[in-house]
């Protein structure tokens, strides 16, 4: 018999001996990592509400400035969450122009999510600027959290608010388009499409006519 020849019960031991392949390997294909799991974000303490306090008009920023630093200098993280002057994207219109900017949807006031005890109370209500926190009396009152909502979504829309400097019944000039430099009365205002309807006279009869605030000008 031949040295590298192998009996039968010598190959059999050897099989047993070899690890078995997982069907991954077999296929050619390392095993699936598992995704790690995500953490939970942490859960606010029980008692966290949404409070409005009061302040000077016109200073609402530099009152959520002061708080914030506040709330940091003085370890109450735990206990105030978030501070926010409620604002809305504003297209003006005017003089043919569009000017954008943020305005303050609730001017003097400012929403604070807390745990409200005698002590976050007290870093609220003496922070520079706070006149108050509204409610019944002395005693603060927490906002309805479909009020929240409500004022959190306007803050997020995507569609800017039209301001326009005319009125219905007022008397305009059509600056731009086929009827440039015509007449006419505001018949109807459609600020969520940008349009305005305009009574043009014509040979003394009045035609409206729908164009873009743009297109249109106080007198």
């Amino acid at each position: 018999m031949s040295p590298n020849t192998e009996t039968q019960p010598e190959r059999d031991a050897e099989l047993e001996n070899t690890p078995a392949n997982s069907p991954e390997e077999m296929a050619g294909e390392a095993p699936e990592e598992q995704p790690a799991e995500l953490e939970a974000a942490p859960a606010l303490p029980a008692g966290a509400e949404w409070y409005v306090v009061h302040s000077y008009s016109g200073y609402e920023n530099k009152v959520r400035q002061n708080l914030s630093q506040r709330i940091e200098s003085m370890g109450m993280q735990n206990k105030i969450f978030r501070v926010v002057v409620p604002t809305e994207e504003e297209v003006e219109i005017r003089d043919g122009k569009k000017r954008s900017s943020r305005k303050r949807v609730f001017p003097g006031y400012i929403l604070v999510h807390m745990v409200l005890d005698e002590e976050s109370w007290y870093v609220v209500r003496n922070t520079p600027g706070v006149t108050g926190f509204v409610g019944s009396g002395t005693t603060p009152t927490p906002l309805r959290p479909d009020e929240v909502d409500k004022i959190l979504k306007r803050m997020e829309e995507e569609t800017p608010r039209i301001r326009v400097n005319f009125r219905i019944g007022e008397t305009v000039r059509i600056v731009e388009g086929p009827f440039a430099d015509f007449m006419g009365v505001v018949d109807e205002i459609y600020a969520e499409r940008g349009k305005v309807r305009v009574l043009v006279s014509f040979f003394g009869r009045e035609t409206p006519v729908e164009m873009d605030f743009l297109q249109v000008d106080r007198t």
